[in-house]
């Protein structure tokens, strides 16, 4: 009997990751979705088909042991992970030494600890069956240090830097390695960022949906590094050529509250 493969999306319940599942169940696959508001997951599981094309694993992943939960969960249902997406995240505005403990730690276990642990308990099955792919979710504030957002910033580095090596371990496996690198981009993620007290708040956006087109496209094509849009193509590389002070001085900028 086959094993019932499915992709398997955190932060699932909004934004990005919520497109990302109705992505590809648009292509046909089957889910697995994460995330801590059950009641959303209940609801998108309804909509893209019910039980037997989505399990919903509700999980806070800045838990200790919330990964370790998932894993076994999925394991449970006899689901094997095809496509992994590592899409949730947590960021907050404000100077460092204001920020709750709680808020900064917690960035850091969602954004990097939850990832890395995911890609390690799913990971060796792909490469057993010389076939999937990870994608996980950075940003573009990974380019540079961003004051005033300068842990989720690190964290996105640590995602970028992470990746990035893990593509090359496992060149040749039948696996992927994705760094998926948006910028702003419409969700609740900027209220919940409380960017509305810094002119990055000003910046043009892209729809959630133009992300997972972008990154899902670059899957296709075997592209290990997805910067999605073409205005953030070119910060990019302004960034990797320029002055390493000048970008963290306009990001300053950017992200200082007022």
């Amino acid at each position: 009997m086959a094993q019932d493969l499915r992709a398997l999306v955190t932060g699932a319940s909004a934004g990005i990751g919520a497109a990302f599942a109705r992505k590809l169940r648009q292509q046909g696959r089957r889910l697995v979705v994460v995330a801590r508001r059950e009641e959303r997951l209940r609801k998108l599981q309804q909509e893209l088909g019910g039980a037997e094309a989505v399990a919903v694993v509700p999980a806070d992943l800045g838990a200790a042991e919330a990964c370790r939960h998932v894993f076994v969960e999925v394991g449970r249902l006899g689901i094997g992970v095809e496509l992994l997406v590592n899409n949730a995240g947590l960021g907050h505005t404000g100077r460092f030494h204001e920020e709750p403990y709680e808020r900064l730690v917690g960035m850091v276990d969602v954004n990097a600890r939850a990832m890395v642990a995911l890609t390690r308990l799913f990971l060796p099955a792909m490469i057993e069956r010389a076939s999937g792919a990870v994608i996980n979710v950075a940003s573009t504030a990974a380019f540079q240090p961003v004051p005033f957002f300068a842990t989720y910033a690190a964290s996105k580095a640590f995602a970028a830097s992470f990746s990035e090596a893990l593509a090359a371990e496992v060149r040749g496996s039948g696996v992927q390695v994705q760094l998926l690198c948006p910028g702003p981009t419409e969700t609740e993620f900027f209220e919940e960022a409380d960017h509305a007290r810094v002119w990055a708040n000003r910046l043009p956006r892209l729809g959630a949906d133009a992300v997972v087109e972008a990154s899902l496209r670059g899957l296709e094509r075997r592209r290990g590094r997805v910067v999605v849009g073409l205005a953030n193509q070119v910060l990019a590389l302004l960034v990797g050529l320029g002055p390493r002070a000048l970008a963290r001085e306009v990001a300053a900028l950017l992200y200082r509250p007022r």
